[in-house]
């Protein structure tokens, strides 16, 4: 479908290729982690001030899985006990970390007037699918069994995640459905990945490899599946679930210039097909990662605004 990026749009991308940083396939993934992260400096927004900002360590089968958990200074406290979401970073499950998305979180924190939980699960090449998976859903489980230590209310615990992030959370609500437990109350995908066969049009259009790029999204899948078996399995791609029946009201939010752009619609009417309540936003004049670029990009603020209506209206 035609894509025309919005002015400022336009402008970030044209500046990101006057910088002429190298592309991510071209480097080692650390190397790649640190270009990535320096980044945030010249998009982030301020944050606002909260309450509290606390590391924590969730055990894990493998040891400890580090977390940092964001308190605002308004949150929604029933009995003493506050709404809260769980978030994965995005970041092709290469790189990003806490602190990528540092400021992201404190906004979803203020914006939403509740707690965040940001988890930083183990990255690819070094831990191949699904450590990442595995990772999320531990940490959410433990996160629901020791809520009231952490003065969360279980009952009004949420998921969400942007792009390899969004994927992750779309695969701990399905995890926790079919398990039986935890509870989530609503499940937050901001431009997620749901299917690496990656045969959505989407994937092919010249207008959508704008940053996240069609060679980059290669890189990412091949370090992180160990081959073409995995890409079936629903932990890798949840669009894979024959069935989304009974899952968690849904947010969901696609930029017009982005390859997971038709993966990610086609996931919101699915889901509404399946009986679940869905909240679906297209940003069509933006392009994949917007939403962390507050400090240049408007309607990454907008989303946030948007986004924190919908996490008070779970409750």
């Amino acid at each position: 479908m035609p894509v025309a990026l919005d002015p400022d749009a336009a402008a970030v991308y044209r500046a990101f290729q006057e910088a002429g940083r190298p592309a991510y396939e071209t480097l080692t993934a650390p190397e790649a982690r640190a270009y990535y992260l320096q980044a945030r400096f010249a998009t982030n927004p301020e944050p606002p001030e909260l309450a509290r900002v606390t590391s924590l360590a969730i055990p894990a089968p493998h040891g400890e899985i580090p977390a940092r958990l964001y308190v605002p200074s308004e949150p929604r406290r029933h009995d003493g006990l506050s709404a809260a979401l769980v978030f994965f970073h995005g970041g092709g499950w290469v790189i990003g970390d806490l602190d990528s998305h540092d400021v992201v979180c404190r906004r979803l924190a203020d914006s939403g007037a509740l707690i965040v939980i940001s988890v930083d699960y183990r990255l690819a090449p070094e831990h191949k699918f699904p450590a990442a998976a595995d990772d999320a859903i531990a940490a959410t489980r433990w996160i629901a069994a020791h809520a009231r230590e952490l003065g969360i209310d279980a009952s009004r615990l949420s998921i969400g995640g942007d792009s390899a992030g969004g994927n992750l959370a779309a695969v701990v609500a399905l995890a926790a459905r079919d398990a039986g437990s935890p509870a989530i109350a609503g499940q937050l995908l901001i431009y997620p990945a749901t299917d690496f066969a990656m045969t959505h049009g989407s994937h092919r259009e010249p207008e959508t490899s704008v940053l996240l790029t069609h060679s980059v999204i290669r890189w990412f899948r091949d370090h992180y599946l160990n081959g073409t078996a995995d890409i079936h399995d629903w932990r890798a791609s949840p669009a894979r679930a024959q069935d989304l029946a009974g899952l968690p009201p849904a947010y969901v939010l696609t930029a017009g210039a982005d390859p997971l752009r038709d993966e990610g619609d086609e996931y919101a009417a699915r889901l509404n097909q399946a009986g679940v309540p869905v909240a679906y936003k297209h940003y069509p004049g933006q392009f994949h990662g917007f939403f962390t670029m507050g400090k240049l990009l408007q309607q990454a603020n907008v989303a946030v605004s948007e986004i924190g209506a919908w996490l008070k209206g779970l409750g």
